[in-house]
């Protein structure tokens, strides 16, 4: 049962591989760099390696559009470098979760270029084709996430065929049999292979209307938040056919099914629904779909106590049997050092204060690359860019590329700060030279010391790992809620601004723990007073 629930309070460390460690001086990162940093991933205390894709791609959208789910790309390696990835980090007691994109293919995967060829072919029904409307135009108005209509013409059937997301990336036909059983041997060959683990891609989109009704037009002034440009039309309306259909309950079921077969394997499915707390709790309840949910809700520009305590107590009210999985960062928004700060700046204390209040949230923890250190956006120029979302929105939404940015292992300019001796795919950033691993190392003050020092107390507390968690009112910017385990109970504080902060002290006794260099609280007078971005834990 103790292995079964490893990934209870597990830290899970997401690697974007491109831009982690070059190895063979091609400018990208792959998997041999991963193995040749695994001490230094040791060195954080995590529990799981999260590898975004590295399997064979046209790299439309640096690997989310798969050609072939059973091979790696030959940029990141080959299937020997991964079972030495495994081996390797498993001999460190790390477990390896990898990203599975379920929902959609590349266009240049064999299935699609079957399924495309005609109407009455093998792999005819594989994909969601619909034929026009009598005047030619699309079958309904459903949107692309990266910009337009979600349906494009293809000459060879005389229909049109639906991509949720890129035009290369056609959206698989979940309604057939076939497909979902395709789909399933595919995960299975790397739960064959030892992996720990799938964090499940935009899982909540395998299944369409299959009667492809119309999508109703959302007010403009509900609109706002769930990532998505001002300008991006898809904010303008419902999605209430195009994802998140009953079916998918049974599909996740057959997921879970398939880990149950191999023991200590575990899902975490991305969701991003227009309810994705309520999807969440949904997707994870009575103990036969997802082991863990994630979502965008904590990776907004939404910054302040009532915020995160509202969206966490929403959760945990829905939430009565399943397990969540919180993030601050990934590779898809701005970093969080840039996304909540304060004046523009990366400020340290807010970012050790923000890996504490991550780390202490109930549930399981996302931690991406590079916030650790406390890494802000990159400054990434127009003709840098990679990402087709910021070409197609710039300027006025940049993309994903800021985030995407090499890690910088060393502060010295020679080598492009440690990640390659040639030129990388994108820029390292001037900022993140100064912020380096080995510039940080040596520093004891440093952003990345106080992550590893929480992290190696977090280990030890039960009631963090496991507990329940209550939230207390506080007025703005205080952020505070207790964590109880069995007779174990935790006061933990936190202010969120760059001033000054006071709370009114509950009536228990408290035992600080000042074990934590950055426990910046103390009591007067019934009062707990708080420096600029200071966390407080007290056992009650």
């Amino acid at each position: 049962m103790a292995q079964k629930q490893w990934y209870k309070g597990a830290v899970i460390y997401q690697v974007y591989p491109r831009s982690f460690q070059d190895s063979n001086n091609d400018g990208i990162g792959d998997l041999r760099g991963i193995i040749n940093r695994i001490d230094y991933i040791k060195s954080l205390g995590v529990d799981a390696i999260w590898i975004s894709p590295f399997f064979k791609s046209p790299m439309k959208d640096f690997g989310y559009d798969i050609s072939d789910y059973r091979d790696i790309d030959p940029l990141f390696g080959n299937l020997n470098d991964f079972d030495e990835l495994i081996e390797q980090a498993h001999d460190r007691d790390i477990k390896i979760i990898i990203d599975q994109v379920l929902s959609h293919t590349s266009d240049q995967h064999q299935w699609f270029l079957d399924s495309r060829e005609n109407q009455s072919n093998d792999k005819a029904d594989w994909y969601v084709w619909a034929d026009s409307k009598e005047d030619g135009t699309a079958p309904n108005n459903w949107l692309s996430i990266f910009g337009g209509g979600a349906w494009q013409w293809e000459p060879r059937r005389g229909q049109y065929y639906l991509h949720n997301f890129l035009t290369e990336q056609p959206d698989l036909n979940f309604h057939n049999p076939d497909v979902r059983k395709a789909v399933l041997d595919n995960v299975e060959f790397w739960l064959k292979k030892g992996v720990d683990g799938f964090r499940l891609d935009a899982i909540n989109f395998c299944y369409h209307d299959a009667q492809l009704r119309d999508n109703p037009a959302k007010p403009k002034e509900k609109r706002q938040g769930r990532g998505f440009s001002e300008d991006n039309p898809y904010a303008f309306q419902y999605h209430y056919y195009n994802n998140t259909q009953p079916e998918n309950i049974e599909f996740m079921q057959d997921i879970r099914a398939l880990l149950n077969k191999y023991p200590g394997t575990v899902s975490l499915g991305e969701i991003s629904s227009e309810d994705s707390l309520a999807t969440m709790a949904e997707y994870t309840q009575g103990g036969d779909k997802l082991h863990m949910g994630y979502s965008f809700e904590l990776l907004t520009n939404d910054y302040s106590s009532e915020y995160i305590r509202t969206t966490v107590q929403t959760l945990e009210k829905g939430m009565t049997e399943g397990w969540p999985c919180w993030a601050f960062s990934n590779h898809d928004v701005e970093r969080v050092a840039s996304r909540w700060s304060q004046n523009g700046e990366v400020n340290s204390q807010q970012c050790k204060m923000l890996t504490a209040l991550l780390a202490s949230l109930r549930g399981s923890v996302c931690m991406y690359q590079g916030e650790e250190l406390g890494l802000g956006e990159a400054n990434v120029a127009f003709e840098d860019l990679q990402d087709p979302y910021g070409i197609t929105f710039w300027p006025n939404f940049k993309g994903r590329d800021g985030c995407r940015t090499p890690m910088p292992w060393d502060n010295a300019d020679l080598h492009h700060a440690g990640f390659s001796d040639t030129k990388p795919w994108l820029p390292v950033d001037e900022q993140h030279k100064q912020q380096s691993v080995k510039q940080q190392t040596h520093d004891h003050h440093s952003i990345l010391n106080a992550y590893r020092e929480f992290m190696a107390w977090r280990k030890t507390k039960t009631v963090l790992l496991e507990g329940d968690i209550e939230f207390i009112n506080t007025h703005e910017p205080v952020l505070a809620f207790y964590r109880t385990f069995e007779n174990e109970k935790m006061l933990c504080v936190f202010n969120l601004s760059g001033t000054e902060a006071s709370l009114s002290m509950p009536t228990e006794v408290l035992t600080e723990f000042s074990e934590l260099s950055h426990h910046k609280g103390y009591i007067t007078n019934d009062q707990l007073l708080l420096a600029p971005f200071a966390c407080y834990y007290a056992k009650c």
